[in-house]
């Protein structure tokens, strides 16, 4: 873990494990010069730390079996790591990365604001950056950036999946819900698409509240949502908020459905069974049945005692993806990168189908997933505490179906 150390410090340290490591290498590897970096912002603290965790233990993860295979292209990753702390902060650390570092690709994030901030940099410099946590809209449409890719789906991707589950509920049509929100960038756009596929299915909305993000009494929500009687109870939080809200709501034993829109599995661990309780979209769980997704499941457990969940494998999949790039495309160049990457290549990301980056605006386009909290006697241990629905979309339906729309996402893409 490298937050707090002084970074010329941590560079010396990683610079001597990589002169041991090189030792060990075959001749071939250590012939073919110095080790391709990759540089990893992500929140280590605050309200979105516990993510942030999952996504710096998946990366190593990613990177140590990288190396382990003979590295890319015969020479050794070597992987930063930064807590991005704001967007700011982040803003100056992925400068760094770029120009003291010569990193060939930034990967990492999950605040929005953070994400545009680095996007910035990242297309100053030229240099790719994979976001694998920001959610926001505006980042694939008016604030998107040729250099930045997004291996996390946009917001209202998010919204369409667990939507279908929804509609068929009969939850949403004729139905008014109380919503609570996140007030940053993230939330504020996610009650945006909510607002809009809400009106588009003939619902409306009894009360949206914006939640300070280091709120942790929901006390007042909740006696306002007592009142209010709503059908459905939406939750457009992020980060620790939601496991609070979660536990706050199971201790008020209020009787309305809960659904969400943005959600991260770790928060359903955080809530535990019992308090876990409605429907939430996901890009990823762990009890996807491939074998990758199986493959990486077992190698995350054994190394760190737990399940990955969907951070998690955001961040593993952004470092295998650049690792592939490099060595299809046999350059760490940032343009020949970004050539190779919207010219239609695939991946494998641990789900039935293979995915893509879409070259208009960079999403990349996968399935996603509903999952729904278990009642309690069916739950079998603190992991395992959902059901979900298969990948969505459908095996014969376009994979690009819940992605945003050229209309949509707005995206006019130069550089």
């Amino acid at each position: 873990m490298t937050q707090g150390m002084n970074p010329t410090r941590r560079r010396l340290m990683q610079g001597g494990l990589a002169a041991g490591a090189a030792l060990a290498m075959p001749a071939l590897v250590r012939a073919q010069g110095e080790a391709i970096r990759i540089g990893h912002l992500t929140p280590r603290t605050g309200f979105l730390g516990p993510l942030g965790e999952y996504a710096v233990a998946a990366a190593q993860l990613a990177a140590e079996e990288i190396n382990a295979a003979g590295g890319i292209n015969g020479r050794r990753l070597e992987l930063l790591t930064e807590d991005s702390v704001n967007p700011q902060t982040a803003s100056s650390k992925a400068e760094r990365y770029i120009e003291r570092d010569k990193v060939a690709a930034v990967v990492g994030e999950i605040s929005s604001a953070s994400a545009l901030a680095i996007g910035q940099v990242a297309q100053r410099g030229r240099t790719p950056f994979f976001n694998t946590g920001a959610n926001s809209d505006a980042l694939r449409g008016q604030d998107c950036k040729r250099f930045m890719f997004h291996i996390e789906g946009a917001n209202s991707m998010y919204v369409k999946a667990v939507g279908r589950s929804l509609v068929q509920d009969g939850l949403v049509k004729g139905r008014k819900w109380y919503s609570l929100t996140a007030d940053y960038a993230f939330g504020h756009d996610l009650l945006r698409v909510a607002k809009v596929f809400m009106q588009g299915n003939g619902g409306t909305f009894a009360a949206d509240e914006l939640v300070p993000t280091d709120a942790t009494d929901f006390s007042a929500y909740l006696i306002k949502i007592r009142q209010a009687k709503p059908d459905l109870v939406i939750s457009n939080l992020a980060g620790n908020q939601i496991t609070n809200f979660l536990k706050q709501y199971a201790e008020y034993g209020l009787p309305f459905p809960i659904a969400g829109f943005g959600f991260d599995t770790a928060l359903a661990w955080g809530a535990g069974p019992g308090n876990f309780a409605g429907t939430w979209p996901c890009l990823w769980h762990h009890k996807v049945d491939t074998p990758s997704a199986k493959a990486f499941v077992a190698a995350f457990t054994k190394k760190y005692g737990k399940p990955p969940e969907n951070q998690a494998w955001g961040d593993y999949n952004a470092v295998r993806i650049v690792a592939q790039a490099i060595r299809e495309a046999k350059s760490t160049e940032g343009p020949a990168l970004v050539s190779y990457l919207e010219g239609g290549a695939k991946f494998d990301v641990l789900k039935p189908r293979p995915g893509y980056f879409r070259a208009r605006d960079h999403q990349l386009i996968s399935e996603m997933y509903a999952i729904t909290a278990l009642p309690a006697d069916k739950v079998k241990d603190k992991w395992d505490i959902f059901s979900s629905s298969p990948a969505l979309p459908g095996p014969n339906e376009d994979l690009e179906v819940l992605a945003p729309t050229a209309e949509e996402a707005g995206c006019r893409m130069e550089g």
